[in-house]
């Protein structure tokens, strides 16, 4: 189904509630202890745009900035970035550095600029953004949630876009994929997704603090070896 910006706002309020409920049947409450925080998953949760969040708490406005000026920003900033970074990284670098600590109560962050969505279907009110949200909680994201791009032109053009930054040694962004550009051609219909980490969910739900702790697969868990002086140290008492 294709999410209308009110369809948008539905699908961040079928998230609260039903983490709301999954809290309430878990812990008979919607409070959860999170390494010694007070979580409350009772809707309604804070919304605030990515670029509001930077200004908030970074202090900047990033808005419009090209690659120039966000490299003097992180700068200013003292924000650790990369050569290869184009807009939507250096963005990211300043957001993940200044505004996710801060996101303890679930909090969803909307309206991600489009370089930094090259998937994403525009935002119908500013093209300069797209229709996305991602919920964290604890400094932590939970879920990710968007409009897929069913425009082939445009797709082209965020995939040469990716292309672009590839060549200048920016290892994670994307190919051009032309079969899916065409199959894009012939038509996708309108389509949307939420994807949401079980296992970081399970954590928060049981008030663990690593991940960790509730992942079922054994080889994901460090072993832990006890040295020899610990062992005698523990004979001993």
């Amino acid at each position: 189904m294709y999410i209308a910006y009110k369809d948008y706002i539905w699908m961040m309020e079928f998230v609260e509630k039903m983490l709301e409920r999954i809290s309430t049947a878990v812990n008979g409450s919607t409070v959860v202890n999170i390494a010694g925080n007070e979580v409350d998953f009772k809707a309604p949760y804070r919304r605030i745009g990515i670029l509001d969040a930077i200004k908030e708490y970074a202090g900047v406005d990033v808005k419009g900035m090209g690659v120039d000026e966000l490299r003097a920003t992180c700068k200013s900033l003292n924000v650790e970035f990369e050569p290869s970074m184009g807009v939507g990284k250096l963005i990211d670098a300043i957001f993940g550095e200044y505004c996710e600590k801060n996101f303890v109560q679930p909090t969803f962050v909307i309206d991600y600029p489009v370089e930094m969505s090259p998937l994403t279907k525009r935002h119908r009110n500013d093209p300069a953004l797209t229709e996305r949200f991602e919920l964290f909680v604890c400094g932590k994201e939970l879920a990710n949630a968007y409009s897929e791009l069913n425009d082939p032109v445009d797709q082209l053009e965020r995939f040469e876009e990716q292309a672009r930054l590839k060549s200048g040694g920016d290892d994670e962004a994307m190919f051009i994929d032309y079969d899916f550009v065409r199959a894009l051609e012939y038509g996708m219909p309108p389509t949307s997704g939420l994807g949401m980490g079980i296992d970081r969910l399970t954590m928060f739900m049981t008030g663990q603090t690593t991940i960790q702790d509730v992942l079922f697969f054994p080889q994901m868990r460090p072993e832990k070896i006890i040295k020899k002086e610990e062992k005698a140290e523990d004979s001993q008492e």
